[in-house]
């Protein structure tokens, strides 16, 4: 049976990673990239389906593991009577081929290892043919080959690969595993230690760049590594988690694949990363989204693949019983088809924000989003299925209809700071429109909120973000009452829902936990109606739901006290970062660029040309 979902941790190499649990097992990794099939698979099943473990052989012990200052590496250290010994993995940054890197070295007195290995490819289903090789192993199955390098002897046993030695004071004993392809010559040796020296300093010199200097830095440090992981390096994508199907609730059927990059989360990367002064990494986010974003506007997608790929069709793993015996196990993502009018507006806020903080925008850029525009044009009227991708049929929610508004206000907002040809009438009347049609349809006075769809009851946490985004001021009352609200039906345990699934019609069977992001965006709004006490102690409270090396899944179930859902989950870490900089004294850049936002709009139009 798997750890708890908190029990892991994450090492990566920027192209795919790999979760460790608390005991030393290695549960889940997809090779050679994120949404490659997976070759250790015991997170969604059992040891038969595959891990790679490193413990004290015999005897009682115990675990405590932190990560080394500003890095991914993960150390973890088991203690016993008779000695204390380290366990270091890691997976450096690759140049060719992909490798974890485990090394065990001895702290005190003398501890007998044992070390197990059962590779299992595609999804925990092949048991690969395995041979020997100089000092370690080699396994094939089909197009996919590992060799495990390692001084230490080395024996098969039940299918599984066996060693089991001794480190004592000073002591090493390194495990490389490396992945390549079987009809390709092996790939070459690793060594270990200066692997090691490699990946450290090259951590170091990425985190020397973080320009956040408040009360919380090692939380928001730790986001950003943990976002870091989580890019794509060949095309800077950043995938929402490394896992599928890591339930929302245990034992519940709200299980996807999260292995791909989402349009949801360009604003909130983009501002996480240019906040902190990480601007390559946003620029190269900038650049994978106008690489997705090529071709006819109405195919766009509300998410892609790593490299910008449209087929994710969804299927099932009916071999894999699923964590926690929380079924089906879903490989690919049916919702990439779905109709969500929000990606319009996070794409052109990410632009504009992209322009406010770094400069960086061209007219021919402007161009595919004008596109993007016109289509927009046509369907914001329709209803869809909204940001929470429900499967229960499209409605006329209130954010999506928001962030229709959000598209129009910020390619008016470019084009009149940038002189380029628009077409600025239409375009405001249209902005116009949306947001007198919001007002009117999406408030509830009984309530004296919005709501989540025009004529319904029920709320959604995505409203937090009004005054966020500036469609209206934290000052307005409707926007007070819409926070209150929320924390009157949405926060039962102190932390934020999505929305009530026992109420919404979403096509699946309720419950989840509670939505952490939505809790981090509850921060950032109650900052932004000026109840900045408020907003401060409901940080603190979340950073104390952060596992012991500081990640975060998707949701926590406060009524198990657990994490749930895929982990660790970037937009979670995201939300983070953004509170964070909220939070602290001085302006973020999505601060600065909301009051440019706003004077631009107190000024008349300096006359830009226009175009039909």
């Amino acid at each position: 049976m798997p750890a708890k979902i908190e029990d892991y941790a994450l090492i990566g190499d920027c192209e795919t990673a790999a979760l460790v649990d608390a005991s030393g097992s290695i549960d889940w990794l997809c090779w050679p990239d994120f949404s490659s099939e997976a070759c250790f698979a015991a997170l969604l099943g059992a040891e038969e389906n595959g891990y790679w473990r490193m413990a004290p052989l015999e005897g009682e012990w115990t675990a405590t593991r932190r990560y080394r200052d500003r890095t991914a590496i993960l150390e973890t250290t088991f203690r016993q009577r008779g000695g204390v010994v380290r366990l270091i993995d890691f997976m450096p940054l690759r140049s060719r081929h992909s490798s974890v890197v485990r090394v065990v070295e001895g702290l005190r007195g003398r501890v007998k290892m044992r070390m197990e290995l059962a590779l299992r490819f595609d999804y925990g289903r092949t048991v690969p043919w395995v041979t020997a090789i100089a000092n370690g192993v080699r396994a094939v199955a089909g197009p996919n080959l590992a060799v495990l390098r390692t001084p230490a002897p080395l024996r098969g046993e039940d299918l599984k690969t066996i060693a089991e030695f001794e480190v004592g004071p000073d002591e090493r004993v390194d495990f490389t595993l490396t992945h390549g392809r079987s009809y390709e010559p092996d790939p070459q040796p690793v060594n270990a230690l200066r692997a090691l020296s490699a990946t450290e300093r090259a951590w170091k010199q990425w985190t020397a760049r973080l320009k956040f200097r408040g009360t919380y830095r090692d939380a928001v440090e730790r986001s950003l590594i943990t976002l870091k992981t989580l890019t794509f390096r060949p095309t800077g994508g950043i995938v929402a988690a490394p896992t599928t199907s890591l339930p929302e609730s245990i034992g519940g059927v709200r299980n996807w694949d999260y292995r791909y990059c989402w349009l949801r989360d360009t604003t909130f990367t983009l501002l996480a990363l240019t906040n902190a002064g990480y601007f390559d990494e946003a620029a190269a986010w900038q650049d994978w989204l106008l690489r997705a974003l090529a071709g006819s506007p109405d195919q766009v997608q509300i998410m892609y693949g790593l490299k910008g790929e449209r087929q994710l069709v969804e299927w099932e793993a009916d071999w894999l019983p699923g964590y926690e015996n929380s079924r089906p196990v879903r490989m690919g993502n049916a919702a990439a088809e779905q109709l969500q009018l929000d990606i319009y507006g996070e794409m052109l806020d990410c632009f504009y924000h992209a322009q406010a903080s770094m400069k960086r925008h061209n007219e021919r850029d402007f161009r595919v989003l004008a596109l993007l525009l016109e289509h927009l044009e046509e369907i914001w009227q329709l209803p869809d299925e909204g940001i929470w991708e429900t499967r229960g049929g499209p409605q006329h929610f209130t954010y999506s209809k928001m962030m229709a508004w959000v598209a129009f206000d910020r390619a008016i907002l470019l084009a009149e700071q940038l002189d380029y040809a628009a077409p600025l009438e239409r375009w405001k009347t249209i902005r116009g429109a949306i947001h007198e049609e919001i007002c009117a349809k999406a408030f509830d006075k009984t309530k004296n909120s919005f709501v989540q769809a025009y004529g319904s009851k029920e709320l959604d946490a995505s409203l937090l973000l009004m005054p966020v985004l500036g469609f209206l001021p934290g000052t307005d009352p409707r926007v007070r009452g819409t926070v209150k609200a929320i924390e009157r039906e949405l926060m039962p345990d102190g932390f934020v829902l999505r929305y009530n699934t026992a109420k919404v019609k979403d096509g699946l069977p309720p419950g989840e936990g509670v939505f952490l992001a939505c809790s981090f965006w509850m921060v950032s709004s109650l900052k932004a109606i000026g109840r900045s006490r408020d907003a401060r102690r409901l940080f603190e409270r979340l950073l104390k739901l952060r596992n012991s090396v500081g990640l975060l899944a998707e949701e926590y179930d406060v009524r198990r006290k657990r994490l749930v859902g895929n982990f660790p989950q970037a937009f979670s870490h995201i939300a983070l970062v953004n509170a964070a900089f909220a939070l602290q004294d001085g302006k973020t850049m999505r601060e600065r660029a909301h009051r440019h936002l706003q004077r631009a709009r107190a000024l008349k139009s300096p006359g830009p040309r226009a175009s039909r």
